[in-house]
């Protein structure tokens, strides 16, 4: 259930409004009026829901929901008086009728919080909100309709258009880049910047090291989930999704389209091709081909794992 204390809710919205906006067709009464979005095992007759993983296909039957919005293969699975709003892609039709009732950026004028520091050299896009305790360095440039959460703190950077930072991310630090010697460790002066392209989210917590000399890159449309590291000179495509406690090594260069798992690893000076995907606890050590599927450590092509762990399996159990 949404709590309107922390949610300012836009609707009510008809049927055939949200259906419009969220790319889908109508299956039932497009006049009806929706006043909000709620969970499949949650909804009520006046609200929006979603089915899209097969795991909760047998809530649909029993659910109250007024209108739910689906795959077309589970139509005929929907109770009696249930509006059907069908696409063949769900939860992205769900996320865009649910930003109507909650939009994210709803009339935003640039705002400071006044316990937040902007430096005089900064440049600030329209409609930026920046919020309590933040520090925007000397030379940060922040495009159009950003959002920086609480306890931010911004250096060496240029941001695009429709950024969203959440609490406690660092951006454009120093990278970690040092000089070994027996007499003690020299620090390598990093010279680079840190470039986020438009439409990039960045998790709370999460850290982008700016570059030595080449620039740190994130590409447009990217994800990046919470406590995720990203270090110095590390270019990553664009679409990509990283999710949470992920680390990337200095140097590594990532195409488009590529997805790590939780708590995988890249090693540094590496190339991974368009469209990999890295699974969760996996550690990547060479250069992948684009369109690889990897597990484990070291990550392998994901058949290869699985097999590994049957062969593994059949041992132990004849020991």
């Amino acid at each position: 259930m949404v709590d309107n204390t922390f949610h300012k809710n836009k609707g009510p919205f008809t049927v055939a409004d949200i259906a419009k906006t969220a790319l889908c067709e109508v299956v039932g009464d497009g006049d009806l009026n929706i006043l909000d979005v709620a969970s499949l095992s949650e909804a009520e007759s006046n609200q929006l829901t979603f089915l899209d993983n097969i795991k909760y296909k047998a809530q649909l039957p029993i659910s109250k929901a007024g209108v739910c919005v689906m795959h077309p293969d589970m139509v005929d699975d929907a109770p009696d008086g249930m509006v059907c709003l069908v696409s063949d892609k769900p939860y992205k039709s769900y996320a865009l009728a649910a930003q109507m009732f909650y939009p994210f950026a709803e009339d935003r004028q640039s705002n400071v919080h006044h316990t937040s520091f902007v430096s005089d050299s900064a440049t600030i896009g329209d409609s930026v909100m920046i919020e309590a305790n933040s520090v925007i360095g000397d030379g940060v440039v922040i495009g159009n309709n950003c959002h920086i959460g609480s306890n931010v703190t911004i250096t060496h950077s240029i941001i695009g258009d429709n950024v969203r930072i959440h609490s406690g991310a660092q951006i454009g630090q120093d990278g970690f880049g040092f000089a070994l010697d027996p007499s003690g460790y020299v620090a390598v002066p990093q010279l680079g910047r840190v470039l986020i392209g438009d439409h990039v989210s960045i998790g709370s917590n999460t850290c982008i090291d700016r570059g030595a000399g080449p620039d740190t890159i994130i590409g447009q449309g990217s994800i990046i989930d919470n406590l995720v590291q990203i270090a110095h000179n590390v270019k990553i495509g664009k679409g990509c999704v990283i999710t949470a406690q992920v680390g990337i090594s200095g140097s590594t260069e990532v195409g488009d389209y590529c997805v790590f798992g939780g708590q995988s690893g890249v090693a540094g000076h590496l190339t991974i091709g368009m469209g990999t995907q890295v699974g969760a606890q996996s550690g990547v050590t060479k250069d992948v081909d684009a369109g690889q599927k990897l597990m484990g450590f070291p990550a392998r092509p994901i058949r290869e794992y699985w097999r590994e762990m049957a062969r593994l399996k059949k041992l132990l159990s004849k020991s």
